[in-house]
């Protein structure tokens, strides 16, 4: 299914008559004219957007990369 619609200040916003349901998963696709304006290489890498708080928390137990659940949730540890 495809629908149509415009960024507006950094917000794509579809037609009128397209009511999606909140939390909808939608995939966006440049129209083929647009696609060679686009430049990629300006556009940055996850890591390069989180730089900022990489390695900025330097007090978590050894094991928390493991254990994840265990320190969110209260699951069960994993055994190293």
């Amino acid at each position: 299914m495809t629908f149509q619609g415009q960024v507006k200040n950094g917000v794509v916003v579809l037609n009128d008559s397209v009511k999606l349901p909140e939390g909808a998963s939608v995939e966006i696709v440049l129209a083929p004219e647009l696609e060679k304006e686009v430049d990629l290489s300006q556009v940055p890498t996850l890591s390069e957007s989180l730089k900022d708080v990489i390695g900025s928390v330097d007090d978590l137990p050894s094991d928390y990369a493991t254990n994840l659940d265990h320190y969110l949730y209260g699951a069960g540890k994993t055994s190293l």
